[in-house]
């Protein structure tokens, strides 16, 4: 069994349906779940040391770890929820959030992540809301696809007057149901 068998094999969860899909990757689709469990378990280490900061009088450190913990927890049920073996109702949630699309995990997460920074801008909110933010970015990146082939880009960026402007050797020809651009108009476009 090799090193990336036995990997997928512990972030893979029993009877889990596939949401990302066969187009993603496998270091994807593993990674990303990976880096939500090392994210959810640095915003709830960092969390705490943003409750700590109690000790100087500081309330909105403190509300802003104790939603940064809550925020590390909710990665966590939803990542990893073999790690709440003790509630029955762990695998319902993450099961009901995998399969909706990648983009309300991505949301979800970002939007978790935002406001602990916000209310506590230092190092410990920034690391631990900001690995649940990469995790959103992640989610967020797998949920626009794979990136289309050169050809297709190229051939969806090319408009119909450039392609008649190459054939009529140099010069753009106008079709009839097409508007004169600003920068055949110079009048129109030069500052006054």
């Amino acid at each position: 069994m090799s090193f990336a068998e036995k990997i997928t094999g512990l972030l893979a969860r029993p009877n889990q349906q596939d949401p990302i899909g066969p187009e993603q990757p496998w270091y994807l689709k593993y990674g990303s779940r990976l880096l939500g469990i090392v994210a959810a378990f640095f915003a709830i280490l960092f969390g705490l040391w943003n409750v700590f900061s109690i000790l100087t009088l500081n309330v909105s450190c403190l509300v802003a770890g104790i939603i940064q913990m809550v925020a590390g927890f909710v990665v966590m049920l939803l990542e990893a929820p073999c790690c709440f073996v003790c509630f029955e109702q762990v695998n319902v949630i993450a099961d009901k959030v995998d399969s909706k699309p990648l983009y309300f995990r991505a949301g979800l997460y970002i939007a978790m992540a935002i406001p602990p920074i916000i209310l506590c801008f230092g190092l410990a909110s920034l690391f631990g809301s900001g690995l649940i933010l990469g995790t959103g970015v992640v989610y967020g990146m797998m949920a626009l696809g794979k990136k289309a082939s050169r050809e297709d880009m190229a051939a969806a960026a090319t408009s119909p007057t450039q392609m008649a402007g190459s054939q009529a050797g140099g010069q753009m020809q106008m079709g009839g149901d097409q508007h004169i651009t600003l920068m055949e108009d110079p009048d129109v476009w030069r500052p006054t």
